[in-house]
């Protein structure tokens, strides 16, 4: 395993549920692999498979001509006018997402001693092995398909659709043909009432040894090896299979079939691209190396081990790198068996996603914030629609649930009132910004979202109150209410800060708007501090908080943007932590601690960060292939804990913004050693950080000249940073 446990895990025996299946995966396909050398399962996922759901209202709810009226309503005081702010519709899910079939490889019972399944995640290999029978599977981030090599005296092997959950009208066709390399298998699986369809094929290449047709399959008897290649397309009308096949030949042929050594050859190619990525940021707590070389599910059992740590923030960015490339992570990043996911498997931007791409550009991962900037501009023409169709506005409104093949909004109900929210753009937009502070130049995509939502803000923000400051109103707290008043309300504070860093943003990237933007946002008015000296989630006079909620959506100011901060705005900061200690947990979803312990560690609460970060630790929250539940006990597949928890402790370590640094600011319980290399800075400068009980010393490798501001436990004071040279600080521990 490249570079030891820290960087893959490993178990003793396979996969008994599709969960524990060990990933990998290039951000278009995906493999769950269980490992089983007597009848191995190779779930293969793709991030275009979206069943079709055949609902009614695929389209925003045409409003904007009610939008007066209920403004009005809201203003004159009357809490629950938006509640009426509909068409009608029932609620209807986005499309599903869903596996594509799995590869089955069938082989005579037993497998002797020495058992053991592994994934390194610097190479995004799944291995396992026993006595004569060895299999090693990896996507290819370089040729996009799916290389699976087995070694053992025989195998059956066959494309199975049947998963849990697949619709019994789900309409398959199989086939079956020997090719001079071996043979072919296809599998055709067409959408009950629908002209969708998906296609996977899979080219088998048998060194040496006899390939026969058991149908729908083939056997292989003899070979010295196996070798599968294997690709899934979405589409309407037909595939061409005898084209596809052709290009699976033409692959096999070009990477030295003839020789023995195609698999070593694709492997190469997408380690040039998988494995520098991987390797960019590593974090190293000194752990215990006994504890290091466990076994996942046995390291799970310890969860306050620093081993553990060390591993799940491997796992995080292995899994993250690993699901981003089409799209950016779904709720299950890029994996599920089941046509059942949970919330359709969707991306859902009022936390979730955000959550997870959040720490991307501080974790050297462009290749999130790229399959996050695609995204955005694919579905930028939907959101338009959006905001025509809902508010009457130039611009654009995100949706807060997507299938990621449309952008409208259509998920909503009474008392979920998605359609009214109108922060998502800003929050999918965080980490796109923070990626060119990076790097110092702005993308051109960006520039022209961040333009877009401007103009929505332009003419969505036309209400004023009676201090002359403009209301947003309707206004939505994800997924939350005022105790005394309707689903949407007036001011969230969200809605407030999201609407002021846009304009203020888009200001910087487009300074022939800045005055006009800059004025807009000075007419916003401040955030509201309530009668429990917290600050207020709606900052609308009279509405009342609501505590125990698993969202924290009002201290958006806090985390992910800057506006509220211990050393700019004291007193608002102290009214943010204020409302964190108010903050209940709800039902415990993985997604609410781990975004808790982000505000906490911005605040500097060191205590209350490491408490709920303890929570996801202790939660019982992470399957042996250390992807992750939404709830405790392993409930409800889900990647938010696996994919935030790296930017959880990077959070806790360092925080950067383009004119500051903080340095050690909550480090977790239990770590009182450690380095973490390669972070990057929203300064422009690479991060090498280790310490002590005694101290710390971090290199800074910039690459521009600038000046900002050294926060650490010891006080304040102005760095200089000069472009292409180190600069390596000594701290002593107060």
């Amino acid at each position: 395993m490249s570079g030891g446990p820290r960087h893959g895990t490993w178990e003793p025996a396979p996969a008994g549920r599709w969960e524990d299946a060990f990933l990998t995966g290039n951000g278009h396909h995906g493999a769950l692999v269980s490992g089983d050398p007597n009848d191995d399962r190779v779930i293969v996922t793709h991030h275009t498979l979206v069943r079709p759901n055949g609902g009614e209202y695929a389209e925003p709810p045409r409003l904007a001509a009610q939008l007066p009226q209920v403004q009005d309503r809201l203003l004159a005081g009357d809490l629950t006018a938006a509640e009426d702010f509909t068409d009608g519709r029932p609620l209807q899910w986005v499309q599903p997402f869903h596996p594509a079939f799995q590869v089955r490889l069938r082989r005579p019972g037993g497998c002797g001693p020495g058992y053991r399944r592994a994934v390194d995640f610097a190479t995004g290999e799944v291995t396992a092995a026993c006595a004569e029978w060895h299999s090693r599977v990896f996507v290819s981030r370089a040729d996009d398909v799916i290389v699976h090599e087995v070694t053992a005296a025989g195998l059956d092997i066959g494309l199975d659709h049947r998963l849990p959950g697949a619709p019994a009208g789900l309409r398959v066709g199989h086939g079956a043909l020997l090719t001079p390399e071996g043979a072919l298998l296809s599998l055709r699986a067409r959408y009950p009432d629908s002209d969708r369809a998906y296609t996977g094929v899979t080219l088998v290449a048998a060194d040496g040894g006899r390939t026969e047709l058991l149908p729908p399959g083939v056997r292989v008897t003899g070979a010295r090896t196996v070798l599968l290649l294997t690709r899934v397309h979405r589409h309407t009308g037909e595939v061409d299979v005898a084209a596809e096949a052709r290009r699976l030949q033409d692959l096999l042929t070009g990477t030295g079939h003839a020789t023995g050594r195609p698999y070593d050859t694709l492997l190469a190619r997408h380690l040039e691209r998988h494995g520098s990525a991987y390797r960019r940021v590593t974090l190293d707590l000194g752990a215990d190396p006994a504890e290091r070389a466990l076994p996942g599910s046995e390291l799970l059992k310890r969860p306050h081990s620093p081993a553990l740590l060390e591993r799940l923030f491997a796992a995080g960015r292995y899994h993250l790198l690993s699901s981003s490339g089409l799209n950016p992570p779904r709720l299950t990043g890029l994996w599920t068996g089941d046509w059942d996911t949970a919330w359709s498997g969707a991306f859902t931007t009022n936390a979730n996603l955000n959550l997870q791409t959040a720490s991307a550009p501080a974790a050297a991962l462009p290749e999130v914030t790229e399959a996050l900037a695609a995204f955005v501009t694919r579905q930028l023409p939907d959101w338009r629609t959006n905001a025509r169709a809902i508010f009457g506005a130039r611009g654009a409104v995100a949706p807060s649930h997507t299938d990621g093949e449309s952008g409208l909004t259509y998920h909503f109900s009474r008392e979920y009132p998605l359609h009214l929210w109108t922060a998502g753009a800003d929050w999918l937009l965080k980490p796109l910004v923070d990626h060119d502070e990076i790097r110092g130049a702005r993308d051109p995509r960006t520039a022209a979202a961040l333009a877009e939502t401007a103009l929505f803000y332009e003419d969505f923000l036309t209400r004023t109150d009676d201090t002359g400051h403009l209301v947003a109103v309707p206004s939505y707290s994800p997924e939350n209410r005022p105790a005394n008043g309707g689903w949407g309300a007036l001011n969230a504070a969200m809605d407030l800060s999201a609407a002021r860093h846009t304009l203020l943003t888009a200001a910087q990237y487009h300074p022939e708007h800045a005055d006009r933007w800059r004025a807009l946002a000075d007419r916003l008015p401040p955030h509201r501090i309530n009668q429990d000296g917290a600050l207020a989630e709606w900052a609308w006079p009279g509405l009342e908080d609501t505590y125990d909620h698993r969202h924290l959506s009002h201290l958006y100011g806090v985390w992910p943007l800057d506006e509220i901060t211990p050393y700019d705005t004291p007193g608002l900061a102290r009214a943010a932590r204020r409302a964190l200690d108010l903050r209940g947990a709800e039902n415990h979803s993985a997604h609410g601690h781990l975004h808790h312990a982000l505000v906490a560690a911005r605040l500097g609460a060191r205590h209350r960060a490491a408490r709920a970060l303890r929570h996801v630790l202790d939660g019982d929250y992470f399957h042996a292939s250390l992807m992750s539940a939404h709830y405790p006990h392993r409930d409800v597949y889900n990647a938010d804990a696996a994919h935030t928890l790296p930017g959880v402790l990077i959070e806790m370590l360092v925080q950067s913004a383009p004119d500051r640094l903080v340095l050690l600011p909550a480090v977790p319980d239990g770590c009182p050693h450690g380095e973490l290399h390669g972070v990057r800075t929203r300064f422009g400068a690479e991060l090498d950080l280790s310490w002590t009980p005694n101290g710390a010393r971090a290199v800074l490798r910039p690459t521009r000249t600038h000046r900002i501001d050294l926060r650490t436990s010891s006080g304040t004071r102005p760095l200089d940073l000069v472009a292409g040279e180190d600069r390596v600080l000594t701290l002593e521990t107060r």
